[in-house]
C-alpha cells in the first residue's frame, strides 16, 4: 500500500504558521462576544441561588419566641397565640372554601389544613412554616380557578389566608435578617403577579393587599428584633465595661500595694547588705572563704534592689515620681484618728500596749485597712460613731472598724465609690495571707474585720466574699 505524498509548503504558508497571530481588538472575539450574555445569566443563576440559599435555611436557632423571658406566663404568649390563630383560621377556612368557593369537602379540608395548621410550629420554625401555608395559599389559589368567580371575591389571596400570612411574616420579622425578609417578600410578590398573569380577569386587590400589608408587618417585626438586638448588646457592652473596670480596679490596687511594699523589701535588703559589706571589719579573725561568702552576699542584695527599683519604674508608670515619706504603721494610727476626728466623724481607738513585733507587711496593711475604714465612713455615713480596735491574739493581729448609720438623713459627700476601698483591702489580706469579713449591720451600720498573721506567711489566706449589695444601701467600697 502506497503512501500519498504530501505536497510541499509554500513559503507564503510556512510563514504563515510561524507568524504570530494578529492581536484581537478588546470586545471583538469571540470570548468577547459571548461574555455579556454569560456574565448576566451567571449573575441571574446567582441571585437565585442566593434567594433560595435565604428562604431555605433559617438564620436563628429553634428556640421559641420569648424563650429568654424571666416568667412562665410571658414565655407561654406564643404558644397561646398560635394555638387560638390555628383553632380559630382552621374551620374558617374550610367554611370559606366549601361554602362561599364551592370547592369540594376533601379538598377545601386538605387546603385549609395546609394553609393553618402549620401555624402550630410559628412560635419555633417561622420559615418552615411559612413555606408550607404559602404552597398551600399558591395551591388553593389554583383550585380557585376551576370555580366560577363571585362578584364579591378575593383572589388569589382569600383573606383567611391574607390573615395568616401575616401572622407568619411577623414572626419571621422577629427571627430572621433582612435579606431573608426581602426574599420572602419578593417571592410573595411573585407568586401573586404570576398568578394574575394567568387569570387577569379574576384580579383584585388580593395580590397587591398582601404584598402591601406584608411589607409593613415585615418592616415592623424587622425594627422590633433589631431593637431587642441591640439592647441586647448593649446590656452586654455594659456588663463588660463593668468587668473590665473591676479588672481595671483590681490591677490599680494591686500595684500600689507592690509600690508600698518596694519600701518595706528595700529596708531589708538594704540592711542585709551593709551587714554583709561591714561584716569584714566588724568580726575579726575571718577567713578568706568567709570573706568572700559576705562580699557575695551584698553582690546578691545589691542585684536584687536594682531589679527592684526597675519593677517599681515599671508599676509608677510614666510621669510618676516616687514617694520620698516612709510608709505609715501602727505606730501612726493615732495620727489618723486624731485626723478624721477634726473632720467631725466621732472616732474611739483602741490600740493594745502588747502588740509584739508586727512585720513590716503586716504592719503597713493594718494601717491601710484602717485608713481605708474610715475615708469610707466619712465619705458614705458623715457623723457615725465610729470603733477602731487593734489587738494581737493567738499569733494574729485582729484589725475591726465598727460604724453605726448615720445619725440624721443628710446626703453622703459620694455617691458613688470608686471600687478601691474594698479591692484594696482584699488584696492587703491576701498578701498577708489573712482573713477579711465586711458587711452591713442590722441597726444600718458598717462592720470590717480583718485578721493577718504575725508569724510567716505560708500562703494566702481564704477571703470572705462579702454580700452583695442592696442597691437602696451605700456604693460596694462604702462601710
Amino acid at each position: 500500500m502506497s503512501e500519498t505524498p504530501e505536497s510541499p509548503e509554500s513559503p507564503e504558508s510556512a510563514a504563515s504558521h510561524n507568524s504570530p497571530a494578529p492581536p484581537v481588538p478588546p470586545g471583538k472575539g469571540p470570548r468577547a462576544r459571548g461574555a455579556s450574555p454569560g456574565w448576566a445569566a451567571r449573575a441571574a443563576r446567582s441571585g437565585l441561588g442566593a434567594l433560595v440559599d435565604r428562604l431555605a435555611r433559617p438564620s436563628h436557632p429553634t428556640t421559641a419566641l420569648l424563650a429568654g423571658a424571666p416568667k412562665l406566663w410571658q414565655r407561654m404568649i406564643p404558644y397561646v397565640v398560635v394555638v387560638a390563630l390555628t383553632a380559630t383560621l382552621l374551620p374558617v377556612t374550610v367554611n370559606v372554601l366549601s361554602n362561599d368557593r364551592s370547592v369540594p369537602g376533601a379538598v377545601a379540608a386538605i387546603l385549609a389544613v395546609a394553609q393553618t395548621l402549620p401555624l402550630l410550629l410559628l412560635a419555633h420554625r417561622p420559615l418552615q412554616v411559612w413555606w408550607i401555608t404559602f404552597l398551600g395559599a399558591v395551591a388553593g389559589a389554583l383550585v380557585l380557578l376551576a370555580e366560577p368567580p363571585g362578584p364579591y371575591t378575593v383572589w388569589p389571596w382569600p383573606p383567611t389566608v391574607i390573615v395568616g400570612q401575616l401572622f407568619v411574616l411577623l414572626a419571621l420579622g422577629l427571627r430572621e435578617s433582612r435579606r431573608t425578609l426581602v426574599a420572602v417578600w419578593l417571592a410573595t410578590g411573585a407568586a401573586g403577579l404570576a398568578l394574575y398573569t394567568l387569570a387577569p380577569e379574576r384580579g383584585n386587590s388580593g395580590a397587591l393587599l398582601l404584598f402591601v400589608l406584608g411589607a409593613v408587618v415585615l418592616m415592623a417585626g424587622a425594627a422590633v428584633r433589631e431593637r431587642g438586638v441591640a439592647q441586647q448588646r448593649l446590656v452586654e457592652q455594659e456588663t463588660i465595661s463593668a468587668e473590665e473596670r473591676a479588672r481595671r480596679t483590681l490591677l490599680e490596687e494591686r500595684a500600689r500595694i507592690a509600690r508600698e511594699l518596694h519600701d518595706v523589701v528595700a529596708h531589708h535588703m538594704s540592711v542585709i547588705t551593709v551587714q554583709a559589706d561591714s561584716a569584714p571589719y566588724r568580726v575579726a579573725g575571718l577567713s578568706e572563704e568567709t570573706r568572700e561568702e559576705f562580699a557575695s552576699i551584698a553582690a546578691s542584695a545589691r542585684e536584687s534592689l536594682a531589679e527592684m527599683r526597675r519593677l517599681l519604674t515599671v508599676l509608677r508608670g510614666d510621669g510618676a515620681g516616687g514617694e520620698r515619706a516612709p510608709q505609715p504603721g501602727l505606730d501612726r494610727l493615732q495620727q489618723l484618728v486624731e485626723a478624721t476626728v477634726r473632720t467631725g466623724l466621732p472616732v474611739e481607738l483602741a490600740l493594745a500596749a502588747d502588740l509584739g513585733e508586727v512585720p513590716s507587711a503586716v504592719d503597713l496593711s493594718a494601717y491601710r485597712i484602717v485608713q481605708e475604714s474610715l475615708a469610707n465612713v466619712v465619705r458614705h455615713a458623715p457623723g457615725a460613731t465610729t470603733r477602731v480596735s487593734v489587738r494581737a491574739d493567738a499569733g494574729h493581729l485582729s484589725v475591726l472598724v465598727v460604724n453605726s448609720a448615720s445619725p440624721q438623713p443628710v446626703s453622703p459627700l459620694e455617691t458613688s465609690g470608686t471600687g478601691h476601698g474594698l479591692v484594696g483591702m482584699r488584696e492587703r489580706v491576701r498578701l498577708t495571707g489573712g482573713t477579711l469579713d465586711t458587711g452591713p449591720l442590722p441597726d444600718g451600720g458598717f462592720r470590717v474585720a480583718a485578721r493577718l498573721p504575725l508569724g510567716p506567711v505560708t500562703g494566702a489566706g481564704p477571703l470572705v466574699t462579702p454580700p452583695e449589695p442592696n442597691p437602696t444601701t451605700a456604693p460596694e467600697d462604702s462601710p
